[in-house]
């Protein structure tokens, strides 16, 4: 029997014991939104596993322009409704309206705006938390929008939360909830995420030095921060080549950028690829880059990882469990650490080899099918509780 078929098994007794038929989730934004990064990813995944052991699973997010309001993917349906923002209060009153059946289970994703789930759902339910957003409010909405979303999150929700079994990707994100969001330590599970097994090592890297970063082009992952440090990478490795992989909102300001340090002839933004053309940059490049302010998990890096391609990262919670510093990459502080660590990475190919072995180790211990069963063994605990309740 494979990992995979002894995962979908344990979910389906699992299942069996805490008397769970059907799983809601709950989240934000669906894996076919233009703007879908690894909350989606991680959802997705989970869902697929749990719909294979047997579990009618629904995902109830926001509209995706251009796409149907009900779908079923890879075993679960997925149901979309309301606009960006106003899925909240729509998601809001519909759990109001609905009660809880035997056999029903929530699982709500709580990406930056919670939709306050303790409020309306009395059945078991779980809340999955990547991290807590703090400086991503400023920078992606209006003044006044990011202090209301500063105080959601530090003063109103937490006290709603308080009660709620909650996981998250990596032990430092755990940290952050407990030290800026007051929630328990008790109360919050680490289960990291797993890797598509497409990510494996290919046949030749890159001839030129080359740096690949993948993810959402939104302020949060500090694409300016990154092409201005390759900037001065570049002085120090003539030949370097960058690609810059993902879509969003700033995409024409960071093309000016680019155009503005005359670096459009070796740093590329090709936009949103397929899965197999970001297989094939990962195992062509010299090294994955991140700059990122925030993440719950790096989930760019280990995939990279998994293609035998090590990373330089910022130093932030979500990068320290998805590095393995000195091991399969270089944690750095952003500024003058994060160009000097690029470029002992990019001119020292003993350096580059030894820690594209660690890549390869680290990445092996992830797996989506663990994964699935260990989210999926909290819901099932919460559910028998209440039933010993």
């Amino acid at each position: 029997m494979s990992n995979q078929e002894r995962g979908v098994d344990a979910i389906a007794e699992l299942a069996t014991l805490a008397q769970i038929s059907k799983v809601t989730i709950v989240a934000w934004r669906d894996l076919d939104d233009p703007e879908a990064g690894g909350s989606e990813l991680h959802a997705h995944r989970i869902a697929a596993i749990w719909a294979k052991a047997g579990i009618d699973v629904v995902m109830r997010t926001s509209m995706v322009a251009g796409q149907p309001t009900s779908i079923v993917r890879d075993g679960y349906t997925v149901v979309r409704r309301g606009g960006r923002y106003a899925v909240f209060l729509q998601v809001f009153m519909e759990g109001l309206r609905h009660r809880a059946k035997p056999g029903e289970a929530l699982i709500e994703t709580w990406n930056g705006m919670p939709f306050f789930s303790p409020l309306w759902y009395r059945g078991p339910r779980i809340v999955v938390l990547h991290h807590v957003h703090g400086p991503m409010w400023k920078m992606s909405l209006s003044r006044g929008l990011a202090r209301v979303g500063e105080a959601i999150e530090k003063l109103l929700a937490p006290p709603i939360y308080r009660s709620s079994e909650i996981v998250t990707l990596s032990e430092s994100s755990k940290m952050e909830i407990i030290e800026q969001m007051h929630l328990s330590a008790s109360r919050i599970t680490v289960v990291p995420p797993g890797i598509e097994p497409r990510f494996v090592p290919g046949s030749r890297v890159s001839s030129d030095p080359l740096v690949v970063a993948v993810g959402r082009l939104v302020p949060v992952k500090q694409f300016d921060l990154l092409i201005k440090a390759l900037v001065e990478v570049k002085k120090s490795v003539p030949k370097l080549q960058a690609v810059l992989v993902g879509e969003g909102y700033l995409r024409r300001e960071l093309e000016m950028l680019i155009i503005e340090c005359d670096a459009d002839s070796w740093i590329t933004l090709p936009g949103r690829l397929e899965d197999d053309e970001v297989v094939s940059l990962y195992q062509r490049a010299t090294v994955v880059a991140s700059a990122s302010l925030r993440e719950g998990w790096g989930m760019t890096l280990t995939e990279a990882a998994a293609c035998g391609t090590p990373s330089v990262a910022t130093d932030i919670a979500g990068h320290r469990d998805a590095v393995a510093d000195g091991v399969s990459g270089i944690l750095a502080a952003e500024g003058q650490p994060f160009i000097a660590a690029l470029i002992s990475v990019l001119s020292n190919n003993e350096e580059r080899q030894e820690l594209a072995a660690g890549a390869l180790s680290v990445a092996a211990g992830f797996n989506w099918d663990r994964t699935a069963e260990l989210a999926f063994g909290v819901l099932a605990s919460e559910a028998l509780r209440r039933v010993a309740r």
